[in-house]
């Protein structure tokens, strides 16, 4: 099993490569001269940004704004910079876990390999045969810069369709809300 860890990473960023209809995404960390890329579906992007923003507001919450958390990325962290290159995927993501720990005030994201018998997210001892995982610990503006980016990127995709919500290539899709008919895009 292979521990990335990054605390803090000197970059750490939600990106894609292809065209959309035929996009990979990726979560890149890197640091001390080592990149890791690791892939996932997009709906696991979105979802991990929507869920970061969710955990900050509420620890917001929780402090009574006690902890310094930004409401929105600043500028100074805004990176809309490619994946480094080469992107060589070190594995598939299967679950992704997300901690607030209030002795550093900082988020921790860990990916974990696809596997057939996930371990205990975030555990401190990992087994040595387990699936690989990728650990970053950011703070909360980091947090807020990686949401907003990962949030640009998923919706950077095909348009959806108006009736049923599903991708729309060039030429249109064959939509079930109209019985199997092609619809065209507009």
């Amino acid at each position: 099993m292979a521990v990335f860890s990054y605390d803090p990473p000197d970059r750490f960023v939600a990106g894609t490569v292809g065209q959309p209809g035929d996009r990979t995404f990726y979560l890149q960390a890197t640091g001390s001269g080592r990149v890791t890329s690791v892939v996932l579906e997009k709906g696991q992007v979105d979802q991990l940004a929507q869920r970061l923003d969710e955990l900050l507001d509420e620890v917001q919450r929780r402090t009574a704004g006690a902890v310094e958390i930004p409401a929105t990325a600043p500028d100074t962290l805004t990176d809309n910079d490619p994946l480094d290159q080469p992107v060589m995927e070190d594995f598939r993501v299967g679950a992704i876990a997300l901690a607030w720990d209030s002795d550093t005030e900082r988020v921790i994201i860990e990916a974990q390999e696809m596997s057939e018998e996930p371990i205990e997210p975030l555990a401190e001892d990992l087994p040595e045969d387990g699936p690989g995982i990728l650990r970053v610990t950011i703070t909360a503006a980091a947090a807020r810069a990686f949401a907003k980016r990962a949030q640009q990127i998923v919706v950077q995709g095909r348009p959806s369709c108006p009736l049923c919500g599903l991708p729309m290539d060039a030429s249109g899709h064959i939509c079930p809300r109209q019985n199997g008919h092609r619809i065209g895009r507009a």
